[in-house]
């Protein structure tokens, strides 16, 4: 088949990369070697071929009497040597535009897989002997024409099937090319010097100026900008980038001037990541990928044994001449190569990998992966997977009327002062703040300033208990049932609300677990958090079931728990704790900004972090295994009708396929499955749907 020819020339890059490696620095920085400069060579190799072949085939044509007695049309060329001109023009073609296959015969029985490449070289080999052995004196008909216009047929199949199977590879070079060639270096004496790319180190300054393409991926330590990451992440709008956020190699920097600290070059960079994991995937075998491949080789015995069967009985029990045997003979072996067989799950594979990575979905392990669509639970980690994972305010509660639209600026102005995470949370909740006088850290308590001359207090609880003042509204302790922090602001000595903080729940987290709803998927949350917040947070985004208080050791016991129920089971987590529940899962799901270990434990990597992004799996999912079987279907509902019909079964009905017809039909029957295959690219713009 075409992806083994592919692997093979693989195989052989491969024993030549560790030699080369050091010297193969792209433009674009990259060190790392791709396969597809080499698999170009294949293609134009299989294109110019096709080309040659095709222009010898007019003169054959135009020598061939059989071929112009079809059309009508007298003998042209009458000379004694027309026939050896024919025979000459038709080895050309033969040895030429039929050593691809001829190759891949060999190679094929070497490793006693005989597939596609041994019917096609059987079939091309019998009608080139047989033709030829007629010239010589054999008693029948050549069909040098036939011949030479199958050549053609076939090397054109290859080279479209080539480029459909090299879509991706694309992609993958596309992304290579996102990074820039040079980098602006800051230097030792504040200089800004021109880099190439792969000579930045992790450690270096580095500026990006409106409008161009970051070169490594680092941290902000001055400006402030929006950064498009649409090619990376699949988030269309662009996101505001200030100083201590990470940027992305490949995203473009659409607006300010930024300074930025490298922390991820060459192997080690998220593009680098991303491209590997997606071509890990395209080179992963499913489960229907391996059914396909077993038909194929089965088909590969029966189409022989239909074309030696089609062979004995039109000459010896029919009484046909040798001519038109071999000729259904051939036609059989022609038409039923298993050219869309062998396509049916690779060309779907790619699609979908491509799509996948476009939409920031990165698959690594591709059995889990087609399992989603099966899914009945999923279970999430709280923490940085339903939630942000840091504090933010969630309620404010003034207590006088005066303050009602001013107490949580006070409080957030005088709390920028101070280090703590509450206090960060509540600073971070205003915009625009007030300035403050005689800012005091209270350990354990608190903070206090002025602030528009008003002495402004930020204290916990223990103050309250310590200074006897009881709060008789009943909302604070509904909070604090809800597993919130409550902080009190006192402005002036008088105690004017209330501040309640809580990890913040994902906007995108309700509409995930609706999702799942409406496709009949039930939803579980994991967190060691108390039973308090636990239920606070179900409640909040829909969550069905939920366990409180689990230690991270005790994680991968609670997704056994559920597999038990008769559950097939996908769990999603950010965390190092949440490595072992991920590979206890049916399908693990990593969220791309979680640890190293979490990503590489997991089936599925969501790159954006968006909780969402789960149906988006289990939709594509669906749509991948729809493609597979229609393919499948399609591939071998094919053949159980051509084989016949190139028998001749339908020859008294005065129904006879030459061989290039039956190439005619088995490449289309291939052009079907790849354009099905590409259909699936077109219904799934929108994953989340």
């Amino acid at each position: 088949m075409l992806l083994n020819l592919v692997t093979e020339h693989d195989r052989k890059d491969k024993s030549h990369k560790k030699d080369t490696s050091t010297m193969n620095h792209k433009k674009n920085g990259s060190d790392t070697e791709h396969p597809g400069d080499h698999h170009d060579h294949m293609l134009n190799d299989f294109k110019k071929k096709f080309i040659v072949s095709l222009i010898l085939t007019i003169p054959i044509l135009i020598l061939s009497p059989m071929f112009l007695s079809l059309l009508g049309i007298p003998v042209i060329v009458k000379s004694p040597l027309a026939p050896f001109l024919l025979f000459g023009l038709s080895s050309i073609v033969y040895w030429y535009g039929g050593l691809p296959f001829l190759k891949g015969m060999i190679r094929e029985l070497k490793e006693k897989q005989p597939g596609m490449m041994t019917l096609i070289a059987v079939a091309i080999s019998t009608a080139y002997f047989y033709s030829t052995a007629v010239l010589f004196g054999l008693s029948g008909t050549d069909f040098f024409w036939e011949l030479v216009t199958l050549i053609d047929i076939m090397l054109l199949g290859h080279w479209i099937e080539m480029k459909s199977v090299m879509g991706a590879s694309k992609a993958l070079d596309a992304l290579a090319q996102l990074l820039p060639s040079d980098a602006h270096r800051i230097m030792p004496d504040g200089s800004i010097e021109d880099v190439p790319v792969h000579l930045l180190n992790k450690g270096d300054k580095i500026v990006i100026k409106p409008g161009e393409k970051i070169p490594a991926d680092g941290d902000i330590i001055e400006g402030l900008s929006a950064v498009n990451e649409a090619m990376l992440t699949g988030e269309s709008k662009p996101v505001t980038k200030k100083k201590g956020d990470e940027v992305i190699g490949g995203s473009i920097n659409e607006e300010g001037s930024l300074t930025v600290e490298v922390k991820g070059t060459g192997e080690d960079s998220f593009l680098a990541r991303v491209i590997e994991h997606v071509r890990k995937a395209q080179k992963s075998k499913s489960k229907t990928q391996d059914l396909a491949n077993r038909a194929a080789s089965w088909l590969t015995y029966v189409t022989l044994g239909s074309g030696a069967i089609s062979l004995l009985v039109w000459f010896f029990i029919v009484n046909q001449d040798l001519a038109f045997s071999l000729e259904r003979a051939v036609t059989v072996m022609v038409i039923s190569c298993p050219h869309a067989l062998g396509l049916a799950i690779p060309l779907v594979v790619a699609a979908t990998t491509s799509i996948a990575a476009a939409h920031g979905l990165l698959i690594r392990n591709r059995n889990s992966f087609e399992q989603a669509r099966s899914l009945s639970t999923v279970i999430f980690d709280k923490t940085g997977t339903l939630t942000e994972g840091r504090f933010g305010v969630t309620d404010t509660l003034p207590f006088d009327q005066e303050y009602e639209g001013s107490m949580l600026k006070y409080a957030a102005s005088v709390e920028a002062y101070s280090e703590h995470p509450i206090a960060r949370a509540i600073a971070e909740s205003v915009d625009d703040l007030w300035e403050v006088e005689d800012f005091q850290a209270i350990t354990g308590k608190g903070a206090m300033g002025k602030v528009k001359g008003k002495e402004i207090k930020i204290m916990g609880p223990g103050y309250l208990r310590e200074q006897n003042i009881e709060t008789e509204d009943a909302r604070i302790s509904d909070l604090q049932s809800q597993g919130k922090t409550v902080v009190f602001v006192f402005i002036d000595d008088v105690l004017a609300g209330a501040i309640a903080l809580a990890d913040i729940v994902k906007e995108e987290s309700s509409h995930a677990i609706q999702a799942l709803k409406a496709l009949g998927i039930r939803s579980i949350m994991l967190t060691g958090d108390n039973e308090r917040v636990a239920a606070w947070v179900s409640e909040k985004i829909g969550i069905d079931e939920y366990f409180a208080d689990v230690l991270p050791e005790d994680k991968s016991n609670k997704i056994k728990e559920v597999q038990a129920r008769g559950m097939r089971v996908a769990m999603i987590g950010d965390g190092v704790n949440d490595a072992p529940a991920l590979a206890q899962a049916d399908l693990g799901i990593a969220i791309g900004a979680g640890s190293g270990v979490a990503i590489e434990t997991a089936d599925v990597i969501l790159v954006k972090s968006n909780p969402l992004d789960v149906v988006s799996v289990i939709h594509l999912s669906k749509a991948t295994h729809r493609k597979m079987v229609q393919n499948l279907l399609w591939a071998t509902g094919y053949n159980v009708i051509a084989i016949p019909l190139a028998a001749g079964v339908l020859y008294s009905f005065g129904i006879l396929l030459s061989p290039a017809y039956g190439a005619v039909l088995m490449t289309i029957s291939t052009v079907i499955v790849a354009i099905n295959a590409r259909l699936l690219r077109i219904k799934s713009k929108d994953l989340s749907e």
